[in-house]
Protein backbone atom coordinates (compact mmCIF):
# COMPACT_ATOMS: atom_id res chain seq x y z
CA UNK A 1 0.00 0.00 0.00
CA UNK A 2 1.42 3.24 -1.06
CA UNK A 3 1.88 6.36 1.17
CA UNK A 4 -1.34 7.95 -0.64
CA UNK A 5 -3.59 5.05 -0.07
CA UNK A 6 -2.48 4.37 3.17
CA UNK A 7 -3.20 8.73 3.94
CA UNK A 8 -6.99 7.74 2.23
CA UNK A 9 -7.08 4.61 4.21
CA UNK A 10 -6.44 7.10 7.52
CA UNK A 11 -8.95 9.29 6.70
CA UNK A 12 -11.75 7.17 5.65
CA UNK A 13 -11.17 5.22 9.08
CA UNK A 14 -10.90 8.09 10.95
CA UNK A 15 -14.11 9.89 8.78
CA UNK A 16 -15.90 5.99 9.87
CA UNK A 17 -14.77 6.16 13.86
CA UNK A 18 -16.03 9.87 14.08
CA UNK A 19 -19.52 8.98 12.25
CA UNK A 20 -19.92 6.00 14.86
CA UNK A 21 -19.09 8.11 17.69
CA UNK A 22 -21.96 10.53 16.63
CA UNK A 23 -24.67 8.06 15.69
CA UNK A 24 -24.00 6.14 18.63
CA UNK A 25 -24.71 9.02 20.99
CA UNK A 26 -27.25 10.06 19.02
CA UNK A 27 -28.97 6.70 19.46
CA UNK A 28 -28.04 7.10 23.50
CA UNK A 29 -29.46 10.25 23.98
CA UNK A 30 -32.24 9.22 21.76
CA UNK A 31 -32.94 5.35 24.28
CA UNK A 32 -32.38 7.77 27.37
CA UNK A 33 -34.65 10.36 26.75
CA UNK A 34 -37.35 7.76 25.99
CA UNK A 35 -36.65 5.90 28.95
CA UNK A 36 -36.73 9.08 31.00
CA UNK A 37 -39.91 10.22 29.81
CA UNK A 38 -41.70 7.12 29.88
CA UNK A 39 -40.47 6.75 33.36
CA UNK A 40 -41.71 10.09 34.64
CA UNK A 41 -45.16 9.64 33.29
CA UNK A 42 -45.65 6.42 34.76
CA UNK A 43 -44.17 7.16 37.92
CA UNK A 44 -46.36 10.89 38.14
CA UNK A 45 -49.03 8.86 37.08
CA UNK A 46 -49.11 6.38 39.57
CA UNK A 47 -48.15 9.35 42.67
CA UNK A 48 -51.59 10.60 42.44
CA UNK A 49 -53.19 6.97 42.38
CA UNK A 50 -56.50 6.78 43.90
CA UNK A 51 -58.43 3.19 44.37
CA UNK A 52 -61.36 4.98 42.50
CA UNK A 53 -59.65 5.58 39.44
CA UNK A 54 -59.94 1.98 38.67
CA UNK A 55 -64.13 1.77 38.47
CA UNK A 56 -66.06 3.09 36.00
CA UNK A 57 -67.43 6.25 37.74
CA UNK A 58 -66.72 9.75 37.92
CA UNK A 59 -63.51 9.40 38.59
CA UNK A 60 -62.61 6.24 37.42
CA UNK A 61 -60.89 5.06 33.50
CA UNK A 62 -61.92 1.65 32.89
CA UNK A 63 -64.84 2.82 30.42
CA UNK A 64 -62.37 4.98 28.70
CA UNK A 65 -59.97 2.12 28.91
CA UNK A 66 -62.05 -0.50 27.13
CA UNK A 67 -63.33 2.24 24.56
CA UNK A 68 -60.38 2.88 23.27
CA UNK A 69 -59.25 -0.89 22.91
CA UNK A 70 -62.50 -1.65 21.29
CA UNK A 71 -62.16 1.48 18.82
CA UNK A 72 -58.73 -0.01 18.06
CA UNK A 73 -59.92 -3.66 17.14
CA UNK A 74 -62.44 -1.65 14.82
CA UNK A 75 -59.51 -0.29 13.31
CA UNK A 76 -57.26 -2.64 12.80
CA UNK A 77 -60.10 -5.18 11.91
CA UNK A 78 -61.05 -2.00 8.77
CA UNK A 79 -57.69 -1.20 8.29
CA UNK A 80 -55.41 -4.67 8.42
CA UNK A 81 -57.28 -6.44 5.29
CA UNK A 82 -57.43 -3.23 3.01
CA UNK A 83 -54.08 -1.91 4.09
CA UNK A 84 -52.33 -5.48 3.37
CA UNK A 85 -54.30 -6.12 0.17
CA UNK A 86 -53.13 -2.27 -1.20
CA UNK A 87 -48.98 -3.54 -0.23
CA UNK A 88 -49.68 -6.54 -1.99
CA UNK A 89 -50.95 -4.93 -4.67
CA UNK A 90 -48.76 -2.40 -4.72
CA UNK A 91 -46.05 -5.31 -4.83
CA UNK A 92 -47.11 -7.91 -6.89
CA UNK A 93 -49.72 -6.41 -9.42
CA UNK A 94 -48.85 -3.05 -10.39
CA UNK A 95 -47.21 -2.08 -13.06
CA UNK A 96 -45.03 1.06 -13.27
CA UNK A 97 -46.36 3.84 -14.93
CA UNK A 98 -48.89 7.25 -14.37
CA UNK A 99 -51.24 5.15 -12.15
CA UNK A 100 -48.18 3.56 -9.70
CA UNK A 101 -47.26 6.94 -9.66
CA UNK A 102 -50.52 8.32 -8.48
CA UNK A 103 -51.10 5.91 -6.04
CA UNK A 104 -47.56 6.58 -4.35
CA UNK A 105 -48.13 9.67 -3.74
CA UNK A 106 -51.74 9.31 -2.45
CA UNK A 107 -50.09 7.11 0.15
CA UNK A 108 -48.02 9.82 1.17
CA UNK A 109 -50.08 12.75 0.93
CA UNK A 110 -52.78 10.43 3.06
CA UNK A 111 -49.92 9.77 5.57
CA UNK A 112 -48.92 13.52 5.95
CA UNK A 113 -52.44 15.07 6.49
CA UNK A 114 -53.09 16.48 9.96
CA UNK A 115 -55.02 14.51 11.86
CA UNK A 116 -57.54 17.14 12.44
CA UNK A 117 -58.12 17.10 8.70
CA UNK A 118 -59.38 13.18 9.08
CA UNK A 119 -61.32 13.94 12.10
CA UNK A 120 -63.17 16.73 9.94
CA UNK A 121 -63.72 14.72 6.90
CA UNK A 122 -65.25 12.33 9.34
CA UNK A 123 -67.68 14.42 11.20
CA UNK A 124 -68.93 14.95 7.30
CA UNK A 125 -69.12 12.38 5.64
CA UNK A 126 -69.53 9.60 8.52
CA UNK A 127 -72.04 11.65 11.37
CA UNK A 128 -73.27 14.27 8.99
CA UNK A 129 -73.90 12.56 6.06
CA UNK A 130 -75.07 9.42 7.80
CA UNK A 131 -77.35 10.97 9.85
CA UNK A 132 -75.85 9.66 12.82
CA UNK A 133 -74.54 10.43 16.03
CA UNK A 134 -70.91 10.70 17.29
CA UNK A 135 -70.05 6.83 17.83
CA UNK A 136 -67.25 4.49 17.93
CA UNK A 137 -67.24 3.57 14.40
CA UNK A 138 -66.91 6.74 12.99
CA UNK A 139 -64.40 7.19 15.23
CA UNK A 140 -62.87 3.80 14.08
CA UNK A 141 -63.24 4.65 10.20
CA UNK A 142 -61.20 7.63 10.87
CA UNK A 143 -58.31 5.93 12.75
CA UNK A 144 -58.53 3.56 9.87
CA UNK A 145 -57.38 6.09 7.39
CA UNK A 146 -54.62 7.31 9.38
CA UNK A 147 -53.23 3.99 10.04
CA UNK A 148 -53.73 2.66 6.04
CA UNK A 149 -50.62 4.28 4.66
CA UNK A 150 -48.78 3.11 7.38
CA UNK A 151 -49.77 -0.63 6.80
CA UNK A 152 -49.58 -0.45 3.25
CA UNK A 153 -46.01 0.65 2.86
CA UNK A 154 -44.82 -1.89 5.08
CA UNK A 155 -46.94 -4.50 3.27
CA UNK A 156 -45.43 -3.17 0.05
CA UNK A 157 -41.75 -2.52 1.40
CA UNK A 158 -41.67 -6.39 3.13
CA UNK A 159 -42.76 -8.31 0.33
CA UNK A 160 -40.68 -6.28 -2.42
CA UNK A 161 -37.88 -6.72 0.04
CA UNK A 162 -37.65 -11.03 -0.15
CA UNK A 163 -35.57 -12.80 -1.62
CA UNK A 164 -36.79 -13.20 -5.41
CA UNK A 165 -36.18 -17.25 -4.64
CA UNK A 166 -39.59 -16.90 -2.77
CA UNK A 167 -41.86 -16.41 -5.34
CA UNK A 168 -39.63 -18.34 -8.11
CA UNK A 169 -39.74 -21.34 -6.38
CA UNK A 170 -44.13 -21.25 -5.04
CA UNK A 171 -44.06 -20.45 -9.06
CA UNK A 172 -41.95 -23.26 -10.28
CA UNK A 173 -43.79 -25.75 -7.93
CA UNK A 174 -47.18 -25.35 -10.04
CA UNK A 175 -48.84 -22.55 -7.82
CA UNK A 176 -50.69 -19.56 -8.67
CA UNK A 177 -49.75 -15.91 -8.14
CA UNK A 178 -52.62 -15.46 -5.57
CA UNK A 179 -51.48 -19.41 -3.83
CA UNK A 180 -47.56 -18.01 -4.09
CA UNK A 181 -48.72 -14.56 -2.46
CA UNK A 182 -51.24 -16.14 0.40
CA UNK A 183 -49.18 -19.13 1.58
CA UNK A 184 -45.42 -18.02 0.65
CA UNK A 185 -44.49 -13.95 0.62
CA UNK A 186 -47.23 -13.01 3.07
CA UNK A 187 -46.33 -15.86 5.59
CA UNK A 188 -42.68 -14.85 4.93
CA UNK A 189 -42.92 -10.90 5.06
CA UNK A 190 -45.40 -10.95 8.02
CA UNK A 191 -42.67 -9.67 11.11
CA UNK A 192 -42.45 -6.79 8.93
CA UNK A 193 -45.79 -6.50 7.97
CA UNK A 194 -46.58 -6.36 11.86
CA UNK A 195 -44.37 -3.51 12.55
CA UNK A 196 -47.01 -0.99 10.17
CA UNK A 197 -49.80 -2.78 12.78
CA UNK A 198 -47.58 -1.77 15.76
CA UNK A 199 -47.44 1.22 14.76
CA UNK A 200 -51.39 1.57 13.71
CA UNK A 201 -52.42 0.27 17.09
CA UNK A 202 -49.96 2.82 18.72
CA UNK A 203 -52.06 5.77 16.53
CA UNK A 204 -55.15 4.83 17.29
CA UNK A 205 -54.40 4.43 20.89
CA UNK A 206 -53.21 8.05 21.49
CA UNK A 207 -55.38 9.78 18.44
CA UNK A 208 -57.38 12.46 19.92
CA UNK A 209 -58.12 15.09 17.30
CA UNK A 210 -59.50 12.84 15.06
CA UNK A 211 -61.82 11.38 17.57
CA UNK A 212 -62.78 14.62 18.50
CA UNK A 213 -65.56 15.09 16.07
CA UNK A 214 -65.99 11.42 15.30
CA UNK A 215 -66.55 9.47 18.58
CA UNK A 216 -67.59 11.83 20.68
CA UNK A 217 -67.27 12.72 24.15
CA UNK A 218 -69.29 11.15 26.79
CA UNK A 219 -69.66 7.43 27.29
CA UNK A 220 -72.68 5.80 28.87
CA UNK A 221 -72.10 2.16 29.71
CA UNK A 222 -74.18 -0.39 31.18
CA UNK A 223 -72.14 -3.60 32.31
CA UNK A 224 -75.47 -5.13 32.57
CA UNK A 225 -76.71 -4.99 29.58
CA UNK A 226 -75.59 -6.93 26.62
CA UNK A 227 -78.17 -6.39 24.07
CA UNK A 228 -76.06 -5.32 21.03
CA UNK A 229 -78.61 -3.25 19.53
CA UNK A 230 -78.58 -1.12 22.93
CA UNK A 231 -77.06 2.46 23.10
CA UNK A 232 -75.72 1.57 26.67
CA UNK A 233 -74.44 -1.93 25.29
CA UNK A 234 -70.36 -2.03 26.18
CA UNK A 235 -70.09 -3.76 22.44
CA UNK A 236 -72.72 -1.42 20.32
CA UNK A 237 -70.35 -0.02 17.75
CA UNK A 238 -72.64 3.40 17.27
CA UNK A 239 -72.93 4.44 21.18
CA UNK A 240 -70.40 7.29 21.66
CA UNK A 241 -67.32 6.21 23.46
CA UNK A 242 -64.75 8.49 24.99
CA UNK A 243 -61.02 7.29 24.71
CA UNK A 244 -58.59 7.59 27.47
CA UNK A 245 -56.52 10.25 24.84
CA UNK A 246 -59.89 12.33 24.75
CA UNK A 247 -60.59 11.55 28.67
CA UNK A 248 -56.88 13.31 29.30
CA UNK A 249 -57.69 16.30 26.92
CA UNK A 250 -60.86 17.10 28.51
CA UNK A 251 -59.25 16.46 31.94
CA UNK A 252 -56.61 19.22 31.23
CA UNK A 253 -58.82 21.55 29.34
CA UNK A 254 -62.43 21.26 31.13
CA UNK A 255 -61.75 19.23 33.86
CA UNK A 256 -61.39 22.31 36.68
CA UNK A 257 -64.61 21.40 38.13
CA UNK A 258 -63.16 17.70 39.61
CA UNK A 259 -61.04 18.57 41.75
CA UNK A 260 -58.98 15.26 40.80
CA UNK A 261 -59.15 16.07 37.52
CA UNK A 262 -55.18 16.51 37.28
CA UNK A 263 -54.33 13.10 39.07
CA UNK A 264 -56.87 11.24 36.97
CA UNK A 265 -55.34 12.86 33.78
CA UNK A 266 -51.73 11.77 34.93
CA UNK A 267 -52.96 8.21 36.09
CA UNK A 268 -54.58 8.02 32.32
CA UNK A 269 -51.72 8.83 30.98
CA UNK A 270 -49.45 6.48 32.67
CA UNK A 271 -52.34 3.71 31.99
CA UNK A 272 -52.06 4.61 28.25
CA UNK A 273 -48.29 4.28 27.90
CA UNK A 274 -48.16 0.88 29.49
CA UNK A 275 -51.02 -0.42 27.44
CA UNK A 276 -49.04 0.65 24.29
CA UNK A 277 -45.69 -1.15 25.54
CA UNK A 278 -47.71 -4.19 26.38
CA UNK A 279 -49.27 -4.17 22.88
CA UNK A 280 -45.85 -3.47 21.08
CA UNK A 281 -43.96 -6.22 23.13
CA UNK A 282 -46.85 -8.71 22.62
CA UNK A 283 -46.65 -7.77 18.65
CA UNK A 284 -42.86 -8.23 19.02
CA UNK A 285 -42.67 -11.51 20.58
CA UNK A 286 -45.58 -12.68 17.99
CA UNK A 287 -43.45 -11.15 14.84
CA UNK A 288 -40.44 -12.94 16.19
CA UNK A 289 -42.08 -15.97 17.17
CA UNK A 290 -42.84 -16.19 13.06
CA UNK A 291 -39.81 -15.11 12.03
CA UNK A 292 -37.86 -18.16 14.03
CA UNK A 293 -40.24 -20.39 12.61
CA UNK A 294 -40.18 -19.09 8.81
CA UNK A 295 -36.05 -19.97 9.35
CA UNK A 296 -36.64 -23.09 10.58
CA UNK A 297 -38.75 -24.21 7.71
CA UNK A 298 -36.09 -22.79 5.44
Amino acid sequence: MNKQNESLYKHARAADCAMTGVFGAVGIFMVTFLILLTGYIIINGFRGFMPEMLSTGQNGILNQLFNTIYLVVLSLLISVPVGIGAGVYLAEYSRPGKLLDFLEISIESLSSLPSIVIGLFGYLVFILMTGMKWNLFAGALAVSILSLPLITTETNSAIRSLPPEYKEGSLATGATLAQTIRHVLIPAAMPQILTGVIMAAGRGFGEAAALLYTSGQSTVINWSNWNIASPTCPLNPFRTGETLSLHIWVLRTEGSLNPNSEAIAGFASAVLVILTLCVSVITRRLSDSIRNKNQKGK
